[in-house]
């Protein structure tokens, strides 16, 4: 059985500028993690972050779908997890999905748990406090 994580949250900015957040790499490294994203279909990069006992601190990813402004979608690890982060206009702002799937066992569970935690920070303080920080510079 495979279980995935999915949350919703409203900016109050416009599409391209959550986009822009998402898909560009010194973006991502202000509010996720460093990496040598690129948004192309088929681009291998990696998330790096400081290692910690039993994790070397890098992500390796795969971007397997991009169609900007509105849907991104990468592997995750050396799982089967695949993160996607669907954006829609909505009055005053865009509203984002994030689904982060393929978790299974008891293994995938707990990792479920512990990613579960890290995108809400992420998405709720540091992306919305990074597009604010976007919005003061224009």
């Amino acid at each position: 059985m495979t279980r995935d994580l999915r949350m919703e949250v409203t900016y109050p900015d416009e599409i391209t500028r959550v986009w822009r957040a998402l898909t560009d790499p010194q973006a991502l490294k202000e509010w996720l993690m460093d990496s040598n994203f690129e948004p192309r279909v088929g681009h291998r990069f990696e998330f790096r972050t400081k290692p910690r006992r039993g994790f070397s601190g890098v992500i390796p990813c795969e971007v397997l779908r991009v169609e900007e402004p509105r849907l991104l979608s990468f592997t995750w690890g050396r799982s089967d997890s695949i993160v996607t982060f669907r954006l829609e206009e909505i009055e005053n702002g865009t509203r984002l999905h994030l689904k982060h799937e393929g978790f299974s066992g008891v293994r995938g569970i707990a990792m479920l748990l512990v990613l579960g935690r890290g995108w809400k920070s992420k998405l709720r303080l540091q992306l919305a406090q990074s597009l604010q920080r976007m919005r003061m510079i224009g």
